[in-house]
């Protein structure tokens, strides 16, 4: 996605050209001399009709601006999720995420995915917690700019979803002009019954935009 002006250089005109225009004149001038003359019809019809230049048909200019701009997305580096006793749960707004689409021409529809990895332990034993557990829900934007709709992927609590697979996070529908967008995402992990050990437990969950 990114981004040449081409100098348009002006050409003298071909000795033809000024030749032609030449002649068309000339005619011209002999054709006004002529109307002012009683000419008998015979020799009127055996005049030549004057030439007119023949002008070549208009072309369409094309020109197509370089694109400028990026399409980004920022988030939290580090969230912590507190801790809690096996069957337990953990709840944290994870901090603002926020979309800049700067693209143009050309800024239109994004779909922001949000996807997470397993959670292990960071010392041995190795003990793993599925990323099934881990839960998500969006939120409503917080601060949008732009038109177009933005689309939370889930508006409320009701509509979390688990990241055991790549998520919709956001969506913005098709409208050109510089966008932004920011919210607030919510995480909820259930931590097993069994199979987990005392420790510190970390996982990646990254948000991508397209």
């Amino acid at each position: 996605m990114r981004r040449r002006t081409n100098p348009i250089i002006p050409h003298a005109a071909p000795p033809a050209a000024v030749a032609v225009a030449a002649v068309t004149a000339a005619l011209a001038a002999v054709l006004a001399t002529a109307a002012l003359v009683a000419v008998p019809a015979a020799v009127a019809a055996a005049l030549p009709a004057a030439a007119l230049p023949v002008e070549a048909a208009p072309e369409a200019a094309t020109f197509r601006p370089a694109r400028a701009g990026a399409l980004t997305i920022s988030a939290p580096v580090a969230v912590s999720m507190g801790s809690t006793t096996p069957g337990g749960h953990l709840t944290v707004q994870m901090g603002t995420v926020t979309v800049t689409d700067t693209r143009e021409p050309g800024a239109g529809p994004w779909t922001v995915t949000v996807s997470s990895t397993d959670y292990s332990r960071t010392t041995a034993p190795v003990v793993t917690i599925s990323r099934s557990t881990m839960t998500y829900w969006s939120g409503p934007a917080t601060a949008t700019q732009g038109g177009g709709n933005f689309i939370p992927g889930q508006p409320t609590a009701a509509q979390q979803v688990s990241l055991n697979v790549p998520r919709t996070a956001f969506s913005r529908t098709t409208q050109s002009g510089v966008n932004n967008c920011s919210w607030i995402p919510t995480l909820n992990v259930s931590v097993p019954f069994a199979g987990v050990t005392t420790g510190v437990y970390r996982g990646v969950i990254t948000h991508s935009v397209a």
